[in-house]
């Protein structure tokens, strides 16, 4: 089936039958550039002067043509040794923003009986911010090591290791959807999954519903529904 433009913007194709938003049980999202208006490892880069470098690997990564991604997120944050948590604070306070229709259609999902799932290869000192702007009951993503002693309150390089493992990539994107589905006691066809880059694929794959935001040309082409203009709360334009 070819893809149909419903609305300029808009375009869907493969759809399942299902198409209220209350059929689904779980919507799950990216966070960098999904939920928020920044990829927030190159705002953070800015700080030491090196968002160019890290911002070119990481629209290399999302575009799908580095394929180790986690390899390339070990390059990144590599590169962000020295960076302070006050620069961190200062990148959430001042550049980290709400998508537009973000706050609705997570409002709208909560309100038809949907749990909401925030899965990201960002960081969690951002996804733990989002999850209270937007209450959301469940997330996972990737923890920066902090220096502690006389160097304290600055990034190491590296990334810390958590009890499911150290990133959280396109494959452990599709592993926790998959988990938090299971834990719900409902089915992967129950779920929507929304997202921009190459590595939600996984996820994207496994959902009954896949979603792109303002995504790369290789995610929309294989998303069922592809919002390419306005806000992510258009989704409610297909599941009424």
């Amino acid at each position: 089936m070819s893809s149909i433009e419903r609305s300029p913007g808009l375009v869907v194709q493969n759809l399942p039958a299902a198409l209220k938003l209350a059929d689904y049980k779980l919507i799950a999202f990216d966070m960098d550039s999904t939920l928020i208006n920044i990829e927030c490892i190159d705002e953070i880069a800015d700080a030491v002067g090196r968002k160019a470098e890290v911002a070119a690997i990481t629209e290399a990564a999302m575009r799908g043509e580095i394929t180790d991604f986690k390899d390339s997120l070990r390059r990144r944050v590599a590169l962000l040794q020295g960076v302070t948590v006050a620069d961190l604070e200062a990148v959430k306070r001042e550049r980290l923003q709400l998508n537009p229709g973000a706050a609705a259609l997570v409002a709208a999902c909560k309100a038809a009986g949907l749990k909401v799932l925030l899965v990201s290869g960002g960081f969690t000192y951002f996804a733990e911010h989002v999850r209270e702007l937007l209450g959301i009951d469940f997330t996972r993503s990737n923890v920066l090591e902090v220096a502690s002693g006389p160097r304290g309150g600055t990034l190491t390089g590296a990334l810390v290791q958590q009890s499911w493992g150290d990133i959280c990539d396109g494959a452990e994107k599709r592993r926790t959807l998959l988990e938090v589905a299971s834990l719900l006691g409902i089915e992967a066809a129950q779920c929507i999954a929304v997202g921009d880059g190459a590595n939600d694929l996984p996820m994207m794959g496994a959902a009954g519903l896949s979603v792109a935001f303002h995504a790369k040309p290789a995610v929309r082409a294989q998303a069922q529904v592809a919002i390419n203009s306005g806000g992510l709360d258009r989704l409610l334009e297909v599941l009424v």
